[in-house]
């Protein structure tokens, strides 16, 4: 079952998760997102909160309602994603990063080598292998 946490609305935990999967190639721009009452019933809740949802979605243009037909991602959803994440590490994770750098004496140097071996080992998951098309919040 999902678990929702209770701070935030969960019609904005479900976009932002569906912004996620979208950034994480789960749904390709123009590819048809499952219908408000697929999600609703596999979510289980209510389909008013897959509705408002979907609407956040299309009023920061990242899907658009096509009637008749479904709900689709937008094209060029991914990389206004991509810019606001990327804008998002650089305003917030790097200045974490530079403090934690600071305070356990560690050079920039040593965090770069790091990284290179990080990446060169591929312990990490690359989000485009992730290919699965359900909305599940985890």
């Amino acid at each position: 079952m999902t678990e929702w946490k209770v701070d935030q609305p969960i019609f904005r935990q479900l976009a932002a998760k569906i912004s996620d999967q979208i950034l994480q190639g789960v749904w390709l721009e123009q590819q048809a997102l499952p219908s408000v009452r697929a999600v609703a019933v596999d979510l289980k809740i209510n389909h008013l909160t897959v509705m408002k949802s979907y609407q956040l979605l299309v009023d920061e243009d990242l899907v658009e309602k096509k009637r008749g037909q479904g709900t689709y991602v937008t094209k060029g959803a991914l990389q206004k994603l991509k810019a606001s994440a990327h804008q998002s590490f650089i305003n917030t994770q790097i200045p974490a990063i530079a403090e934690t750098l600071g305070i356990i004496d560690m050079s920039v140097e040593e965090l770069v080598k790091q990284l290179a071996q990080h990446i060169k080992d591929k312990s990490w998951v690359h989000y485009s292998t992730q290919k699965t098309k359900r909305l599940q919040i985890r």
